[in-house]
């Protein structure tokens, strides 16, 4: 058993069953909040953009992470993050069982100058991908600590997906 799977039947289970037992429901796909697309598919490669905390089209918080966003607030909205790059994925016109490997997910968080802990709120969504997708979901990462974000964000999670085929 991996380290993002967990005892029981879960491991047995296929990503989408994965995310039922976790009681997640993937949204429709965030709309782009400017002048590019969700996602893009080449070959076997599916690249999101940035998505956003965002939850029944509201971000989960606003502000700067070591100021009016503690930790565990900012580890949350990178979760919702990596939800909301699912829901790209499968607004691609593939399933989640169609990923073969989470390739890279790039993390950025608005955060104060003296906040030094961008990796331990990237966790957030790196530890949900890895209870999807289990090893398939073990990744590359950048955690990259910025003054801000669109909309006021404190988080934004992009990724570079292998799949089986391109939608």
């Amino acid at each position: 058993m991996s380290d993002y799977e967990t005892a029981g039947d879960r491991s047995a289970m296929g990503p989408a069953q994965r995310l039922a037992a976790m009681g997640i429901q993937l949204p429709e796909a965030p709309a782009p909040a400017a002048s590019y697309v969700g996602h893009v598919t080449a070959g076997t490669w599916v690249q999101t953009s940035g998505q956003l905390p965002l939850h029944d089209g509201e971000l989960l918080a606003t502000g700067r992470v070591g100021d009016t966003v503690d930790l565990t607030l900012a580890q949350q909205c990178a979760r919702q993050c990596a939800i909301n790059v699912l829901a790209q994925v499968r607004a691609s016109g593939l399933e989640l069982e169609d990923v073969r490997r989470v390739v890279k997910l790039t993390v950025f968080v608005a955060s104060i100058p003296d906040f030094t802990e961008q990796h331990l709120v990237a966790n957030g969504a790196s530890d949900l991908l890895g209870e999807v997708f289990g090893d398939r979901g073990r990744h590359a990462r950048s955690a990259v600590g910025v003054a801000v974000l669109p909309l006021d964000s404190p988080v934004e999670v992009e990724a570079l997906f292998e799949v089986a085929t391109a939608g």
